[in-house]
């Protein structure tokens, strides 16, 4: 199950604790967060790759400490794709601790309800370091 959070974002903007001031304490071991920015609208832009709103350090150890096991994003990065030092720490932080990142989600416009079960299905790719995912969400 994941939380729905709807986050005002601006261009390079980190996601910090105070974009879920309102759910934080609901979250629980095992919960997901899914972060609607409306970055998906973007796509096939210079921005979309380039001023991706991403996570913070603190956001990450906060997801870690929770017991977080998924997070989802609009942007094709958690991280800024043009700052590779940004990239491998967030990344490592968010792995390390066993939380799966599906990155470029579309349409989340479309789920009503602020939380919903999602599947992320990958393509088995050996010696890979990512997939691509078909990422499902179930409203009940």
């Amino acid at each position: 199950e994941c939380w729905v959070m709807d986050c005002q974002v601006k261009e390079k903007e980190e996601l910090t604790l105070s974009h879920l001031e309102h759910i934080k304490d609901k979250v629980q071991a095992n919960d997901g967060l899914i972060f609607r920015t409306g970055w998906s609208s973007r796509l096939g832009h210079e921005s979309y790759r380039n001023s991706l709103p991403r996570i913070s350090e603190q956001l990450a150890n906060w997801m870690v400490d929770k017991g977080v096991k998924l997070i989802g994003v609009e942007p094709p990065s958690v991280a800024d794709v043009n700052n590779l030092e940004e990239v491998t720490r967030i990344h490592r932080i968010l792995l390390g601790a066993g939380i799966t990142i599906v990155e470029g989600l579309t349409n989340l416009e479309l789920l009503p309800q602020p939380k919903v079960k999602i599947l992320a299905l990958p393509l088995k790719i050996v010696g890979g370091d990512g997939c691509p995912v078909r990422a499902v969400a179930i409203i009940e």
